[in-house]
């Protein structure tokens, strides 16, 4: 292995980040080209650099994240692009501080501001969007199906032989029958080569969603106009790709999941359990996310 940087484990207001909890913080972080061992706090993927592609690992060293490139040589350019990607894949520029004051005065979710909550994004909107609507209408063996044969198909080859998750471009130049072969997309497969098209094309520009200055309800906006895109999906894509806490995720495991922990008889309406995380505002999805996914890192993300 090659060392390609050490970054400390701070945020953008010096608040701690915890880095196990950052690469458990989400199922969709563990998808390929991911490869998440939460046991031994490792994660591995590959990610596009200049000229290539290159495969990394992600570790925790005496308080600070370290990537190690795995195979083939890492010239300057190559080791920048990848410590930025990784930079933004842990949201460094976020700063979480004024959300773990709030969750200090909450018994339930004081144990947070240890630095839970980084939520580990893709280093593009468009790999986030694409791997949510594969969440949609299915198991999450198909879910893990559908990205691995995105990736093992479609995506730019690294010394070593592993693949980064495909441009769209890549995933525009796949007919509709590759998608319904191969990738084994269902109703999704014109979705997602309509959504990579529009990308490719320049008619859409996914990742000027990470615009801070556009308000909330803009970028649900947006977000409900893509295909496949439905409100479940442009709540997830909010959450764990855009840093937008201020809705909660409310779908068939989120629900029953917080009645469980929360000890409710019988099922729970939606607005009894946005009243009990209204108290966060713009960080109430979050903090509901958090009080769900506690045993995560302890347990293991739920199969």
């Amino acid at each position: 292995m090659t060392l390609v940087a050490d970054i400390p484990l701070r945020g953008a207001g010096s608040e701690p980040v915890d880095f196990a909890r950052t690469i458990a913080s989400h199922g969709v972080a563990e998808l390929p080209p991911n490869r998440l061992d939460l046991e031994a706090r490792v994660l591995e993927t590959t990610l596009p650099v200049p000229r290539g592609a290159r495969t990394i690992q992600l570790t925790e060293r005496r308080g600070k994240l370290r990537i190690d490139a795995l195979a083939g040589d890492i010239g300057e350019r190559a080791r920048d692009a990848l410590t930025t990607a990784v930079a933004h894949m842990f949201r460094f520029d976020e700063n979480l501080f004024d959300f773990y004051t709030l969750v200090k005065e909450d018994g339930e979710l004081s144990w947070c501001a240890i630095g839970a909550g980084r939520m580990l994004r893709a280093p593009t909107v468009f790999e986030d969007v694409v791997k949510t609507i594969c969440t949609t209408n299915t198991a999450w063996s198909g879910t893990r199906k559908m990205t691995a044969a995105l990736v093992d198909n479609l995506g730019s080859e690294a010394p070593g032989g592993r693949r980064t998750f495909p441009t769209p471009a890549a995933m525009a130049s796949a007919d509709e029958q590759f998608y319904k072969d191969v990738i084994r997309a269902g109703y999704r497969g014109p979705y997602l080569k309509k959504l990579a098209t529009d990308v490719a094309e320049g008619t859409l520009d996914l990742e000027e969603l990470n615009n801070p200055e556009l308000p909330d309800d803009e970028v649900v906006a947006r977000l409900l106009e893509l295909p496949g895109v439905g409100p479940y999906a442009a709540a997830h894509v909010m959450l764990t790709s855009l840093g937008r806490y201020s809705r909660l995720v409310l779908d068939s495991w989120t629900r029953p999941t917080y009645g469980k922990l929360s000890g409710a008889r019988g099922a729970l309406k939606d607005a009894t359990i946005e009243r009990r995380f209204k108290r966060y505002g713009e960080w109430a999805g979050l903090a509901f996310w958090l009080y769900l996914t506690r045993s995560w890192v302890e347990e293991g993300l739920p199969v």
